[in-house]
């Protein structure tokens, strides 16, 4: 199929997606832009967030990396569902009590300015750097099987997408993005099944015979039984807990669709539903990369990791499965993107800046403020995209994952210290142990060898570097007086 009318469906979808986010930021304030006037559907709010989980680089990365890590990517996923039951039972209920527009507030309240000052800045980074390394991976993949062949430049695309992004979601924020994660998650869970019985069908294999031969080539193992390696299946399990509170209920962007929710038990019905909802798809992305392996030395394919996946779907498979995969990509894309530039807006604006908004004068001077500060992290956001496209990394889960670690740490350490202890920090010390605390863990990962020998450290870093700020901060700290 030719590059330009993959390029001209794209554009039809995006049209789509303009004419949702029309009718859902009609009469928007600034309540609506932040937490959804508190009045979303907790399974609108669910199904939305499976695509905002997963996005592009599960969507791409996670099939592709099958071929050296065969599907242990899924002792991560199991960590995730019991991260998800604490995200439901022991953060919502904070959140809810405090009826907090940003979840930053709790450690103000709990810690004080600077801790929520931290935590905020720490929220930043992270999901910056989160958003724009799975948006690259994504714009990349776009570039490289339909723009190049058009002669668009990579930095023109970037820059279209990203005033995409920001002109859907420019008004209506979190109001919007419900309606849009849901559509986009449909399209991108559709694509994905699509593709694999195209592939399946291609092979001429049953599902119990695909397994069969996965097996057979190693590419089906799940866990990992050598205590040196990094991905030894008792620290991935522990990685998935932590990794899962941090980057989803400790992550402004993910807790800010869930407190859209009206009651706490809807959201916590949200939380629970999703995290049943991820094990199944987790599994088909990996089976679905078990299938590119087997497919990919048939067809003469010589593409691994991020790339394999595009190679083979716009390369050897129909019509209706190309036009499927770009849109499913594109779904993918946009999730990962659209939510981060919300919250990321919506954190600057509320925990840095302490817009509130009460009055109509105060309305308008927090939605004018609001308005320039989402400019300007869509305009971070291309700034970044071409730092990641100037790195180009081969596997960018693995590079998002890796960043998780040293800068969603200090925040498990902040919250986990005022949930878990009544001692009073000396709030002014915080940040500095905040910044402390991930460059102690880049000194072990560098020191691995001279420290542990032939043990690696794996993800596990996230729960070091969450241990390490705990302690900092209880070093900062005295017992509270009564």
């Amino acid at each position: 199929m030719s590059a330009a009318l993959l390029l001209a469906i794209v554009g039809a979808y995006c049209l789509l997606l303009f004419g949702v986010a029309w009718w859902t930021s009609r009469h928007a304030d600034n309540d609506a832009f932040f937490v959804g006037n508190r009045r979303s559907n907790w399974m609108l709010v669910a199904f939305g967030m499976v695509g905002t989980s997963l996005s592009g680089v599960t969507f791409v990365s996670v099939p592709g990396a099958v071929g050296s890590t065969g599907f242990t990517y899924f002792q991560i996923i199991l960590g995730h569902f019991a991260g998800y039951l604490v995200i439901a039972f022991v953060l919502l209920p904070i959140y809810y009590g405090g009826r907090v527009t940003s979840i930053y507030r709790y450690l103000g309240e709990r810690l004080g300015p600077q801790s929520h000052r931290t935590g905020a800045a720490f929220f930043i980074l992270s999901r910056t750097l989160g958003a724009t390394a799975r948006l690259y991976l994504v714009v990349n993949i776009l570039q490289e099987a339909l723009l190049d062949r058009l002669g668009i430049p990579f930095w023109l695309t970037t820059l279209v997408i990203i005033a995409l992004i920001l002109a859907y979601t420019y008004k209506g924020g979190v109001k919007t993005i419900v309606w849009t994660d849901t559509l986009q998650t449909l399209c991108m869970l559709i694509g994905l099944a699509v593709c694999a019985v195209f592939i399946l069908d291609a092979l001429g294999l049953s599902v119990g015979e695909s397994l069969a031969r996965m097996h057979a080539r190693g590419l089906s193992t799940v866990f990992v039984a050598d205590p040196n390696d990094a991905h030894y299946w008792p620290k991935d399990l522990v990685a998935g807990v932590f990794i899962a509170i941090a980057m989803t209920g400790m992550d402004q962007e993910m807790m800010q669709k869930n407190i859209s929710v009206r009651t706490l038990a809807d959201s916590q019905k949200n939380v629970v539903a999703l995290s049943l909802v991820m094990l199944a798809v987790v599994l088909l992305f990996l089976y679905l990369g078990g299938l590119l392996y087997l497919y990919a030395p048939a067809a003469g394919i010589t593409a691994t990791g991020d790339r394999l996946f595009p190679a083979v779907a716009l390369g050897h498979l129909p019509a209706v499965a190309q036009v499927l995969f770009v849109v499913a990509l594109v779904s993918a894309l946009f999730p990962s993107a659209d939510g981060a530039l919300t919250a990321l807006t919506s954190s600057f604006c509320i925990d840095m800046l302490g817009l509130q908004g009460r009055g109509d004068r105060g309305e308008e001077r927090t939605g004018r403020i609001r308005r320039r500060v989402h400019l300007a992290f869509a305009f971070l956001f291309v700034l970044v995209v071409m730092a990641f496209h100037w790195a180009d990394s081969p596997s960018m889960i693995a590079v998002i994952l890796k960043l998780a670690t040293y800068t969603y740490g200090p925040l498990l350490g902040l919250f986990a210290f005022g949930i878990l202890t009544r001692r009073t920090v000396r709030d002014a010390a915080v940040p500095v142990v905040a910044v402390l605390a991930p460059l102690a863990c880049l000194a072990l990962d560098l020191g691995q060898d001279q420290l542990f020998g032939s043990y690696r450290l794996g993800l596990e870093l996230l729960a070091v570097n969450g241990l390490i700020t705990f302690a900092g901060l209880w070093l900062v700290s005295s017992p509270r007086k009564s």
